[in-house]
């Protein structure tokens, strides 16, 4: 069936599900298939049968890795899901999926609570403005505690929880929840897989506490709403319709994030989820239009969600299944028809879409056109990739580009046998194509393979890609941390250009001056030279040529950053001087100045969260120490203490190892990237 005739665009949800790894994400997204009936069986991810986790890689290591999206029908509303991976390593998935949805669920262990992932990719929503929603998972598990998982909010993510349901029970007595908003106690059936449940009257041993709490929820929705506000203080009672329509509006604006509860694994609580997903998470008609530019005049436009509109869609993801290209695209406005073609400004090229399919997780529908709101795949875009826009020749649009962090991790791979080396390069070319934060280069000086990523298990998990499903063998360097450089000191450079190439002289001559910067500031170019010593016609060519020198650095060959290039003059020659002569001219005068200046190395600092029990402590901090590694806190968290440290990525290779063995297997630990230091 296709759903897209007959579903409203004020039906469709386009949702993610985000969580810190082993909360639950992909159960609760499993079991939301199979009481939709998309899924006929439940696939859980301990049998490596989930539906979303289809890639053998996940199977096999029990996490998500890429984000698929998939469609469900529930009641009169479409969903659409983003699935996106809860480690660290792929963050990449979930800043792309954040990009492209317009709510989402943070899904949390009752035991656990706010995680340190959770906290990152919550960070990350908030940078993309996406209204929220929280699901409590894990009731029925020992140590389960809902209320405070509702403190754990408002302190680490400073959010503002809104209490719609409460747990009845907790633990192994978690039988069900009271609805708030209603004012019913909700009951689920063991026996018909919780595909079943009772409604009703409240207990009286809960009544007490669900009266207490229903006041609560309308105390915190009066704060931020007006309308309940005056129907509060005027002592009147409030229409459910009401409340209900403020509290879509407080989540849409990000003032409320409502919250829910249940488990998973044992069925309960994910039809009032979905419920909730509609009643108060948006449709791509209650957020503004994404905003774009038109590629020639760089005039702001605004296009309306509706299929009329001209056409303005946005690739956030790029698959290589079974070697043909697939592209995930997030519509916004118009429609794309299959067969016809599109263009892409970015490229300044026309692209044929040869077919659009609704995606299930692996499985896929083919569909003759899809329109505003719509997340579909499409088949057939032979250059488009990851972050550019499809619109139509005719009303050209470019929205914004996606930002991608650089790697900060690096290994050497070569082939291991003739037959691998063919290969190589053609494996390599998918992946970076699918994954914008893989980097491949051929190191100048040893001709090696250097593949560089986002951590050890990112680089890992390609390798073992690799060898699955594409059949090719590589030999692993050990892992390099990818450093970067800086200057210490202002220096100059000068260089003369002086000589013929392919028949044609060239002259130019270049004054620079580098001055270091803070970290993290990056590398900006200024041009104070005079005109008569160099046209201003020639600064784009002499910044492209210092810009690419400085690339491959001095002191190891690492990119230097965080520096201010200021031209401070030259000479050129009416009749010889081009942009190939400046260009090669400046990056001469670039290793001038980078020869003559005082530089050091700057190393990728890390924040390290590692999660421990009392009697581990001692070992845990003193290996730290040995690494480098700043302490920063110290926090208990229910019966495990958490250690905040900063430490040097480059003494950071093997320390799962290490922690296992010192902890006898019961710490853990999650690393991300915080910044460039003076190593």
């Amino acid at each position: 069936m296709t759903m897209s005739k007959k579903t409203n665009i004020k039906q469709i949800r386009n949702i993610g599900i985000m969580a810190h790894i082993d909360a639950g994400k992909t159960t609760v997204t499993e079991r939301v298939l199979y009481y939709t009936g998309r899924s006929h069986k439940i696939g859980e991810v301990h049998d490596g049968e989930a539906v979303m986790d289809w890639m053998e890689d996940e199977q096999n290591r029990g996490i998500t890795i890429t984000s698929a999206v998939t469609t469900c029908q529930w009641k009169t509303s479409q969903i659409q899901i983003i699935d996106t991976p809860g480690h660290v390593d792929f963050t990449i998935e979930v800043e792309r999926a954040l990009r492209v949805l317009d709510g989402a669920v943070g899904v949390f262990c009752a035991v656990g609570g706010v995680e340190p992932q959770s906290e990152t990719v919550w960070r990350q929503a908030d940078r993309y403005n996406v209204p929220r929603m929280a699901f409590v998972n894990k009731m029925d598990r020992t140590g389960a505690d809902f209320f405070n998982v509702i403190e754990m909010m408002k302190e680490k993510l400073k959010a503002n929880p809104l209490m719609i349901q409460i747990p009845v029970g907790k633990e192994e007595s978690f039988t069900g929840v009271i609805d708030l908003l209603a004012m019913k106690e909700i009951t689920w059936d063991d026996d018909t897989m919780g595909a079943e449940y009772t409604t009703n009257e409240i207990s009286p041993e809960m009544k007490d506490e669900a009266d207490e709490f229903r006041e609560k929820l309308i105390e915190t929705v009066a704060e931020v709403d007006d309308e309940i506000m005056d129907l509060y203080l005027s002592e009147e009672p409030i229409p459910p319709a009401d409340l209900t329509a403020a509290i879509r509006r407080t989540t849409i604006e990000r003032k409320v994030v409502p919250v829910l509860c249940g488990t998973a694994l044992r069925n309960k609580g994910i039809q009032p989820l979905l419920d909730a997903i509609t009643a108060f998470l948006p449709s791509p008609v209650d957020i503004p239009p994404m905003p774009g530019i038109h590629p020639d005049t760089e005039e702001v436009l605004e296009y309306p969600p509706q299929k009329s509109a001209p056409l303005a869609a946005l690739i956030f993801k790029v698959s290589m299944i079974e070697g043909r290209k697939l592209s995930f695209a997030r519509i916004y406005s118009g429609t794309l028809v299959s067969g016809t073609d599109v263009y892409n400004p970015s490229l300044g090229k026309k692209e044929k879409l040869s077919r659009i399919l609704k995606m299930h997780a692996n499985k896929r529908e083919r569909i003759e056109s899809a329109s505003a709101g719509d997340i579909v795949g499409i088949v057939g875009l032979k250059n488009s990739s990851t972050g550019e826009t499809l619109c139509s020749e005719k009303t050209p649009v470019l929205l914004e580009k996606m930002e991608f962090d650089k790697p900060v991790i690096s290994i050497a791979i070569e082939p291991k046998t003739h037959a691998d080396q063919e290969k190589l390069e053609e494996v390599l070319k998918k992946f970076t194509i699918e994954d914008p934060t893989l980097t491949v280069t051929t190191d100048e000086d040893t001709g090696q393979t250097i593949l560089s990523g986002m951590g050890e298990l990112h680089l890992e998990i390609i390798i073992s890609r690799m060898q699955r499903e594409f059949k090719t063998e590589v030999n692993v360097g050990k892992p390099q941390v990818v450093y970067r450089e800086a200057l210490e000191s202002p220096s100059q450079g000068h260089a003369v250009f002086d000589r013929e190439i392919s028949g044609k002289h060239h002259f130019a001559e270049v004054n620079l001056e580098f001055k270091p910067l803070e970290r993290g500031d990056g590398i900006s170019f200024r041009n104070e030279a005079p005109e008569d010593q160099i046209p201003e016609q020639y600064a784009a060519a002499i910044e492209k040529g210092t810009k690419d020198a400085l690339e491959s650095g001095f002191l190891r060959g690492y990119p230097v950053v965080d520096l201010e290039i200021v031209l401070t003059g030259g000479s050129f020659n009416e009749s010889q001087s081009s942009d190939l002569g400046f260009s090669v001219c400046a990056s001469m005068a670039c290793r001038d100045a980078l020869e003559k200046a005082d530089m050091f190395l700057l190393e990728p600092i890390m924040d390290v969260e590692v999660f421990l029990t009392d009697q581990n402590m001692g070992d845990a901090i003193a290996d730290l120490n040995t690494r480098g590694g700043k302490i920063e806190a110290i926090t208990p968290k229910g019966d495990v203490q958490v250690v905040t440290a900063t430490v040097p990525l480059a003494r950071m290779f093997g320390y799962s190892t290490a922690l296992r063995s010192a902890t006898q297997g019961r710490g853990t630990f999650t690393m991300q990237f915080s910044r460039f230091d003076k190593a």
